[in-house]
């Protein structure tokens, strides 16, 4: 008897084939309540992350992702908040490194509230400034680092303002708070829809200021949405879904450049 063994390529193999560099998010995904203060949380995931940072190394993985959340109130952000959610951010930063990862930083101020676009400038400068305030002290190398964090918008119960004026505070708030060490920095969407995301990107891009780091885009929701609807986990639905992909993924490379019209999303029959 002659036994065939078939060598299946793991999905780590596959991507290195098509020149994608595999990552991880290491943090335990679920926050809890930092106490002492109103029902702000805390990210977990310290414990035995340098174990486990090393297997994801050896597994194939080249970064990894750690998202901590700020939530906007009439006290808060809290001081112990910010403080123990950067270096929450910087700890995990520090292992990642140690064991040959690329961290990406995820600080983010939570769209949900009533708050103006000036008080989510404020908090977001509060919070970044400590960020870096911790990765220093930690040793972290800010270039072998990426920066992931939210766009400066007002919350979710107040009136829209142009994207001219989310991109003016949103670059403003960086220029003040991250070191030109920072080779890049990549948004997420916040709850934004995927024209929203985008148009902001691009007016970032547009902006006649000084910008020492790459402005991209890391998103989730605002780059798949619609190609998830598009889907609806049809088999025939799915060329129609790829060909959605590749429109949001063009209109955000387009962004990336300061170059997105929103004409170019037009696609025949495609709904937004």
């Amino acid at each position: 008897m002659v036994c065939l063994y078939v060598h299946r390529d793991t999905f780590v193999d596959i991507l290195k084939e098509g020149g994608v560099l595999p990552g991880i998010k290491v943090d335990k995904g679920r926050a809890v309540e930092l106490t002492g203060t109103n029902c702000e949380t805390i990210t977990q995931g310290l414990d035995n992350l340098g174990e486990r940072c090393k297997k994801y190394y050896e597994a194939g993985a080249r970064f990894a992702k750690w998202h901590a959340l700020l939530k906007i109130g009439p006290n808060e952000p809290s001081e112990l908040a910010i403080h123990e959610n950067a270096y929450g951010l910087a700890r995990y930063a520090a292992i990642c490194q140690e064991n040959g990862l690329v961290p990406i930083v995820e600080p983010d101020v939570c769209v949900d509230g009533s708050h103006d676009i000036h008080k989510c400038a404020a908090v977001t400068e509060r919070f970044l400034a400590a960020c870096y305030k911790a990765l220093s002290d930690h040793h972290v190398m800010l270039e072998g680092t990426l920066l992931k964090p939210n766009m400066v918008t007002p919350g979710s119960e107040s009136a829209k303002v142009a994207p001219e004026v989310i991109a003016e505070y949103t670059v403003r708030a960086l220029q003040r708070t991250v070191p030109t060490a920072v080779p890049a920095i990549l948004f997420l969407s916040g709850g934004q829809s995927e024209e929203e995301a985008t148009r902001n990107l691009n007016a970032m891009n547009q902006l006649k200021t000084k910008k020492p780091w790459s402005l991209s885009f890391c998103f989730g929701r605002a780059l798949q949405q619609s190609v998830l609807k598009t889907w609806g986990g049809k088999e025939e639905n799915v060329n129609k879904a790829q060909d959605a992909f590749l429109v949001r993924c063009k209109a955000n490379s387009e962004a990336t450049l300061g170059a997105y019209k929103a004409e170019s999303l037009h696609v025949m029959d495609y709904k937004y």
